[in-house]
């Protein structure tokens, strides 16, 4: 028989043509679409069903045009990417999709996203039949969404789902019809470890703006970031709802004996029915760092006592009005109800409302408004307890806000160059709060190191813009002893400087 040769780079051609085959893509979804397309930029699908069920290689992403897509059924998100591909449900470059239940049957989802390792950015949510959005996969980011009038939570996270990451979300107008499950956002009752909230705001929800009720999981660990709630416990009539009507509820129980740890930092909650920072009956650590509460019912409730071994820990803090309930065990500094100060409207710039509401930034950032800020003069500004959270000046401000911009220390919106503070508390045992500031858009590295240069933990691996960023590292199997945390950030822009490090010890103490 005569062979035949093939030549080499035939061979390889050959040889890569499953690998290409494979290869993530791109497709495209519009409201003129359809879905017998092959979903491309020209020809793209109608649905963002049909989008996700044709992702089926990691690293893919479906760009969804802005417009109204009516739903009847929830769009299910089941595969799963990994670290290093993950799936993109991304909002074309300045369009805004509208994902509409209003025909949808009670009790239906929106999304139910079951999958790992996916992004999704840049969707309203609206009308669903039940959560505008739950959540069961991890290591997920729901990025710049808004949930509003839901039938019930407008963003749920549960069934052992784990760090997932809320990031610029709005929650809002969402009720249930009995109106007592129906909040902002939620990670509770069967909740895995390490999910957080970042930069979201949750307002007029029949129930609560958080709420982190445990039932089925325990000693859970949650982060609430530069988070704001308010108006909780109301319809979007504005009338009363049924529901608890609490800010942030961090936690509770059935048999009020479950343990959800949860780290608070830079948070305001203000004009809640009922409760601003709500204990409910929580047995777990609770750590509130630079807080502001005013004219909520009650604008601090903490109770009742912990489990054997758990703290309360308040530091910075303010209140406008009476605090409220803050126990003697709990471990205090510089809050605004302690001596020496008196804290009154003057204290601030403002205490209007207007623009609490308004549109975020074009990146998804909070709007920067007047109120709450300090004012020039307060006897709150740099009256603070360093407590591992990015500040300016010779100490703290008292608070959720540093700064306002054109005021003394600039725009806190702006950072003035990449910072990793040490961690906060240190030593910590068995958890510890690491934050970090990025003054442009960079790919980001924060790695955890044993003394022997082995890496125990990867807090983040994505690239992020600018601003102030705060996580949780829980330590509960790890020995005791010292550790290194190590940032490395690279801007995205060469010219927007060079690559920053910098390490911290931080202590592990049984």
């Amino acid at each position: 028989m005569r062979r035949r040769n093939v030549s080499i780079p035939l061979l390889v051609m050959l040889l890569l043509a499953p690998a290409a085959a494979l290869r993530a893509q791109s497709y495209y979804v519009s409201p003129t679409g359809n879905d017998a397309n092959p979903g491309t930029f020209e020809s793209p699908f109608r649905t963002i069903a049909k989008g996700v069920s044709t992702a089926t290689v990691p690293g893919t992403t479906i760009y969804v045009r802005g417009g109204t897509y009516p739903i009847t059924a929830t769009i299910n998100i089941t595969r799963s990417g990994n670290s290093g591909a993950v799936y993109k449900l991304w909002a074309y470059p300045g369009e805004r999709p509208l994902v509409d239940g209003t025909a949808m049957a009670l009790g239906l989802r929106g999304f139910n996203m079951s999958g790992s390792w996916w992004h999704m950015r840049g969707f309203d949510v609206y009308r669903a039949g039940d959560n505008g959005m739950r959540v069961t996969g991890s290591n997920n980011l729901i990025e710049h969404c808004a949930f509003f009038e839901n039938f019930d939570t407008g963003l749920q996270i549960d069934n052992l789902a784990s760090n997932n990451r809320v990031v610029n979300c709005d929650s809002y107008y969402n009720a249930d019809p009995g109106q007592g499950n129906a909040d902002g956002f939620a990670a509770k009752l069967g909740v895995g470890s390490g999910n957080s909230f970042t930069g979201c705001r949750a307002w007029q929800n029949s129930d609560d703006g958080y709420d982190g009720y445990l039932r089925g999981a325990n000693d859970v660990t949650t982060t609430l970031d530069n988070c704001w709630v308010f108006h909780n416990g109301y319809l979007k009539s504005g009338a009363p709802s049924a529901g608890n009507g609490n800010g942030f509820k961090l936690g509770g129980s059935d048999n009020r004996d479950l343990l959800h740890n949860v780290l608070v930092t830079r948070c305001l909650a203000f004009d809640n029915r009922v409760k601003g920072f709500d204990q409910n009956n929580d047995r777990g650590s609770m750590i509130l760092l630079n807080c502001t509460a005013w004219r909520n019912g009650t604008n601090y409730s903490f109770p009742l006592d912990l489990a054997a071994g758990e703290s309360l820990l308040v530091k910075n803090c303010a209140s406008l009005g009476p605090a409220g309930v803050v126990p003697v065990f709990a471990i205090q500094a510089t809050n605004s109800w302690l001596p020496p100060f008196d804290v009154t409207v003057s204290d601030f710039l403002s205490v209007d409302t207007a623009g609490v509401r308004g549109p975020r930034g074009p990146d998804g950032s909070l709007p920067v408004l007047a109120f709450m800020r300090l004012a020039p003069g307060s006897d709150l500004v740099d009256a603070g307890t360093p407590v591992g959270l990015p500040y300016t000046g010779p100490a703290p401000d008292l608070g959720c806000f540093e700064t306002f911009p054109s005021a003394v220390r600039g725009d806190p919106e702006t950072p003035a160059g990449f910072s990793l503070a040490q961690n906060y508390p240190n030593p910590f045992n068995p958890s510890t709060a690491i934050g970090y500031r990025l003054p442009v858009r960079a790919e980001v590295s924060l790695k955890v190191f044993d003394l022997l240069g082995r890496e125990v933990r990867v807090l983040v691996d994505a690239v992020e813009g600018p601003g102030e960023r705060l996580v949780t590292l829980r330590a509960d199997d790890l020995p005791s002893g010292t550790y290194l945390c190590r940032l490395v950030a690279l801007p995205l822009v060469p010219a927007q400087g060079a690559a920053f490090s910098a390490t911290r010890r931080l202590v592990l103490v049984r």
